[in-house]
């Protein structure tokens, strides 16, 4: 039983950990990054479409995205999702192709991005320790199934765990930082 727990335990916690490094992907820093307009959905006739189903995105410069619609009656459709996406970007289009220019962050810019990208890790770390919480609720109810050393090497096993996660997060945010502060 403990096992089964640790081991939901540990999928939990992955999955927490995975929505943090999406959650970082999201972010912008001074070089081109394809994931930046993953969550971008343009209206296409009529319905929410995600981007990356209308167009192909390439980099082909450090610091250019370009977006190349399948559908070329679409070109202005896509440039507008972007600009309302709120991303800090300004695209261009020349008709067929979109380009998006990344300009270099500012340092005030920089600073705010590595406090927000400090706040997304905190939540992740939240979200691990309410796992372990949760867990270690459900292993004090076998209390009476188990004997009590059992329960405590369990706990001590999802103490490891969680340890261990956190410190995954902690890597994350550092070289998000470390991404963030390159000029």
């Amino acid at each position: 039983m403990i096992s089964d727990l640790l081991a939901e335990s540990e999928h939990k916690m992955e999955m927490a950990v995975d929505h943090v490094a999406n959650e970082f992907s999201t972010v912008r820093t001074g070089r081109a990054n394809p994931q930046l307009l993953q969550r971008i959905t343009v209206d296409y006739y009529g319905s929410p479409t995600p981007l990356q189903q209308l167009a192909s995105i390439s980099v082909p410069e450090p610091r250019l995205l370009v977006v190349q619609p399948f559908d070329q009656s679409t070109v202005s459709d896509i440039e507008r999702a972007i600009q309302k996406a709120d991303l800090g970007l300004n695209p261009s289009n020349d008709g067929s192709v979109i380009r998006v220019a990344f300009p270099t962050l500012t340092e005030e810019r920089r600073k705010d991005l590595i406090r927000v990208v400090k706040n997304m890790a905190e939540e992740g770390r939240v979200a691990i320790r309410n796992v372990r919480r949760h867990s270690k609720t459900e292993m004090e109810a076998l209390h009476g199934e188990i004997s009590d050393d059992d329960i405590r090497r369990g706990e001590d096993e999802l103490q490891k765990l969680t340890d261990s996660y956190v410190e995954r997060v902690d890597s994350q945010v550092g070289n998000k930082e470390e991404e963030l502060r390159e000029i």
